[in-house]
């Protein structure tokens, strides 16, 4: 009896086994080619990302002669920190970064502070004009008046030459005001502020208690954009400013790259080759060390910037 009854088991659990897969839905033969196509399209755009990235990483901890002479790959061939070395040994890098670290800090959150300001209040129905206040914001995104205009205003309004001529003028962009309004306009219902008002919740209080944190994904996002193209930028400096000490990072490590990529008026053939060398390794080097602090805000930011994306980007 005990023989028949594991025999009538082992053959229930094979009906079993090929009932579910007789219910299996086979996928036809184009869906899985289609698929195999998609997985090694994915897989060459991977390698086209991290092969540069690899390559500076490796050139960055190898020798000057090995990156001049080509033959660093993706591995560091003399393994060497001669690059970093000759980076931080400069005071103007720890300047730079401190510096730079003021404007992303502070420029963001002055962006961040003004986009909302200006987004919410353009999402609620209520405002008079909020089209035709739209409209001259984003006319603003299609024409400017160019350089020459916008370099008068910061000097008639006094900001040449200091830290603030880096954060005003480039306070507000127009793509993030629009993704702002439009997360406001599908997030926050117009019931909801009926409500408060109903409960004698002001405006202000309305903003900060309510809107701000239902907003956190899309202030995420928009704070990270922000800070990006306030540690990235070096242009508005290259302009603006005078003083070595206020330079960001990004200026700093431009022009000791120029630095060492001129001869700098050595007469000696070994001097200019060293320096070649070095110039040559220092540019992997700058990439790292420009690239690392980014790097390391992302991944705080980054469960926040698919949402904040989609839901401030659909109906418009």
């Amino acid at each position: 009896m005990t023989a028949l009854t594991e025999t009538s088991t082992r053959n229930g659990k094979r009906l079993e086994r090929r009932a579910a897969r007789a219910r299996r839905i086979r996928e036809p033969r184009t869906d899985r080619i289609f698929l195999l196509c998609v997985y090694l399209l994915l897989a060459v755009f991977l390698l086209v990302v991290l092969l540069p990235l690899l390559y500076i990483l490796a050139s960055s901890f190898s020798s000057p002669e090995a990156v001049s002479s080509g033959r660093v790959l993706f591995w560091p061939v003399e393994f060497s920190l001669r690059g970093y070395h000759a980076v931080f040994e400069n005071p103007q890098i720890i300047q730079g970064y401190l510096n730079s670290l003021f404007y992303t800090v502070v420029g963001t959150i002055v962006s961040v502070t003004m986009t909302v300001a200006i987004a919410y209040p353009l999402s609620r129905r209520t405002l008079v004009g909020r089209n035709v206040v739209m409209t001259l914001i984003l006319f603003t995104m299609l024409f400017t008046g160019g350089l020459i205009p916008t370099y008068l205003v910061v000097q008639s309004a006094g900001l040449l030459d200091t830290r603030w001529a880096l954060i005003i003028p480039q306070a507000i962009g127009v793509w993030q005001v629009i993704i702002a309004r439009t997360y406001f306009r599908t997030a926050i219902p117009e019931e909801l502020v009926e409500a408060a008002q109903l409960d004698g919740c002001g405006d202000l209080r309305f903003l900060w208690s309510v809107v701000i944190p239902l907003a956190k994904p899309m202030i995420a996002v928009v704070a990270l954009m922000y800070a990006i193209m306030q540690w990235n930028s070096y242009f508005d400096a290259l302009i603006y400013l005078k003083n070595p000490d206020l330079f960001p990072l990004q200026l700093v490590l431009r022009n000791i790259l120029i630095l060492n990529t001129t001869g700098g008026g050595a007469v000696d053939a070994s001097v200019v080759i060293q320096r070649q060398q070095l110039a040559d390794l220092l540019k992997y080097s700058l990439i790292v060390v420009a690239s690392v602090p980014v790097l390391l805000i992302y991944p705080f930011v980054a469960r926040y910037f698919t949402k904040g994306i989609l839901i401030g980007a659909v109906k418009g």
